[in-house]
């Protein structure tokens, strides 16, 4: 039997990754937010209960991390910059590559996957600021079709397979901010 021969390009090997935010919204009450992918969301998003995430966004060239944090979080959960208090980021990216078979479909092929600067931010509003399917005040796409509060424990469970390794590692740099309301 001959097999086809997998080069360094085919597994995106060669490809950098897309420099991207990841936002831990923690409600007052200790819940996160999670949002479920709309069937459109793209080729890296999986039916069933790994459509859930956090949300999350490319950075844009010479953009301030935490900005594009604040920028991406407003662009798909309509909560606005004054509502949010900053409670810790992770000091390291944290890279994951797309499934090979991915890897041409994502991003128009330009990517091997992304490395996500990741923040904590506790928020300050009432939920009738959140709102995914009019984010941004109606200006952006709604990536995101519904939401819920979900407890830490629970997230590595609702990513994609393939990301659940940095889920696991943002888990254990934030879970003990889940209750941070409750702090003096």
């Amino acid at each position: 039997m001959v097999r086809p021969m997998t080069t360094h390009s085919d597994t995106g090997g060669a490809l950098p990754y897309r420099p991207c935010v990841g936002v831990a919204l923690i409600a007052p009450s200790g819940g996160v937010f999670v949002g479920r992918r709309t069937k459109d969301a793209g080729p890296e998003h999986v039916a069933g209960p790994h459509m859930w995430q956090m949300p999350q966004g490319g950075v844009d060239p010479g953009e301030d991390p935490e900005a594009a944090a604040r920028r991406e979080l407003y662009e798909e959960t309509n909560v606005p910059p004054e509502a949010l208090r900053k409670l810790a980021e992770i000091p390291d990216w944290l890279p994951y590559d797309l499934p090979p078979e991915i890897i041409k479909q994502a991003w128009k092929g330009r990517y091997r996957g992304q490395t996500q600067k990741w923040f904590a931010f506790g928020f300050m509003g009432s939920e009738d600021l959140i709102d995914v399917l009019r984010p941004g005040g109606g200006a952006h796409k709604a990536e995101f079709d519904a939401w819920r509060w979900a407890r830490f424990s629970e997230l590595p469970d609702l990513i994609v397979p393939f990301k659940r390794p940095v889920y696991e590692r943002v888990v254990a740099a934030f879970s003990s901010l889940e209750h941070w309301a409750d702090a003096p």
